[in-house]
């Protein structure tokens, strides 16, 4: 049988075992030991390890699909995790709440699954691991994974109401719910309007806001307040940066150029590709930047990280006097800056002195042109926001949040896991590590 062939055959079973829960249509018994609000990767990893320890769970999706951003994610190969997690590749207002839960399940954990599961894989740069063949294949191994244990998954449902109930018989929490109708939908005669359920754990694992078209809603926050917690600021991140007047239309005459830089602000810099498009500057060197970024800041890019440009050009003075700026830095770089770069930025920072021998040009302004290719100094307007980041910055303000079980320090029974807390991670398959760690040690107690 072909991937292809497992994986429709895999699809079918899970559709069914959506249509067709445990629980019995005509029953109105709607309690579950675990209601997770969100089928995305904490969501369906926290459901699958309740799950193998014998709870009732249930997830709750609005989308139409489940795992919609894992789907997306490495360009439809999933960055599934990476060989190298350590706390420091993450952020938050409290920089150690992440290291209990990615100590006590580390990606080896998840890798192992994988590979039990037959998914082929590969390693890129930085310890990054993607699928070979589709981000499918995680998805699948979560759904089966969740199917085998029991687990009931229920999409196109949007959630009206949760409260807090007594604690009778393990009911915490009641939800109501109602089908969420697509465009071409209409309610069906004599069906019901609304449905409840009652759960003794309630977890939220609804993700940010980022990429809304994937179906981003700001509902985990929502609850959060609502349980009285506080939120951390949020923004887009791991986002492309944008730019306005004359330097946002020298970036767009170059789209489509990348090459290796130093990014860098005051906090921290990454050697890593910036890509040249018609919005902006995006690549990986400008997305891990945007974590650290503030409005207003400037940034700095090391567009020639390996050479020292002033040193350069003071010494082709001395020893080839009669040179052009252009001549030395393709020379001497071994043509580092792509000639369409190299163009633009001659008439952008010294095209004023483009024919002038070195000879002629005084030391000052090739001590000046030197630090600017070593440090070029941009000022963004902003970044692409939502719509295109990866992540949200900010969140469920981890303090009020345990950091060995993921539960609310202010409400019994209540559990925040993945995006919605205030913790971001690198590009690079670390949010997804923290989407299975966080999942695993809320699964373990739920």
């Amino acid at each position: 049988m072909s991937q292809m062939q497992k994986q429709a055959r895999s699809a079918k079973s899970h559709n069914q075992s959506i249509d067709n829960p445990s629980v019995s249509k005509k029953s109105n018994d709607k309690h579950y030991d675990v209601i997770i609000v969100g089928a995305g990767a904490s969501g369906l990893y926290c459901a699958l390890t309740a799950g193998r320890r014998g709870r009732r769970v249930l997830v709750i999706d609005h989308a139409n699909k489940a795992g919609k951003k894992i789907l997306m994610s490495g360009g439809g190969r999933c960055n599934f995790t990476n060989y190298f997690v350590e706390p420091e590749h993450f952020i938050g207002t409290n920089p150690h709440f992440c290291k209990s839960a990615l100590s006590r399940y580390p990606s080896w954990e998840f890798i192992g699954m994988v590979e039990a599961h037959q998914i082929p894989y590969h390693e890129r740069e930085h310890g990054q691991l993607f699928c070979d063949d589709s981000a499918q294949d995680i998805l699948t191994m979560l759904l089966d994974e969740c199917t085998a244990v029991g687990v009931q998954v229920k999409l196109n449902t949007q959630i009206d109401h949760v409260q807090k109930t007594d604690h009778d018989k393990g009911k915490r929490f009641t939800l109501t719910t109602s089908k969420k109708l697509g465009k071409k939908d209409t309610p069906t005669e004599g069906q019901p309007v609304q449905t409840r359920y009652s759960c003794e754990s309630l977890v939220v694992a609804t993700g940010g806001l980022s990429i809304p078209t994937m179906g981003a809603t700001g509902l985990g926050y929502e609850l959060a307040q609502q349980f009285g917690h506080t939120l951390i600021a949020t923004d887009a991140s791991l986002v492309p940066f944008t730019f306005t007047d004359k330097t946002g239309e020298l970036i767009r005459a170059l789209a489509g150029i990348s090459l290796p830089v130093i990014a860098s602000n005051e906090r921290i810099s990454f050697k890593l590709p910036v890509l040249f498009t018609h919005r902006g500057l995006s690549g990986p060197a400008m997305l891990q930047l945007s974590n650290y970024w503030q409005t207003g800041e400037t940034i700095s890019i090391n567009l020639l990280p390996d050479v020292n440009v002033t040193d350069i050009l003071l010494a082709r003075k001395q020893s080839h006097p009669r040179q052009l700026i252009r001549t030395v830095l393709a020379e001497t770089t071994n043509n580092a800056l792509p000639k369409k770069l190299l163009a633009a930025l001659q008439t952008h920072l010294w095209d004023d002195i483009k024919d002038t021998e070195l000879a002629n040009i005084k030391d000052e302004r090739l001590d000046d042109l030197g630090a600017t290719l070593n440090g070029w100094q941009l000022k963004p307007s902003g970044t692409e926001g939502y719509r295109t980041a990866e992540v949200t910055r900010g969140g469920v303000k981890t303090d009020e949040v345990s950091s060995k079980t993921m539960q609310s320090n202010l409400q019994e029974g209540l559990y925040f896991i993945g995006e919605v807390l205030d913790v971001t991670g690198w590009l690079g398959g670390y949010n997804f590590q923290w989407a299975w760690a966080s999942g695993f040690v809320s699964g373990e107690v739920v």
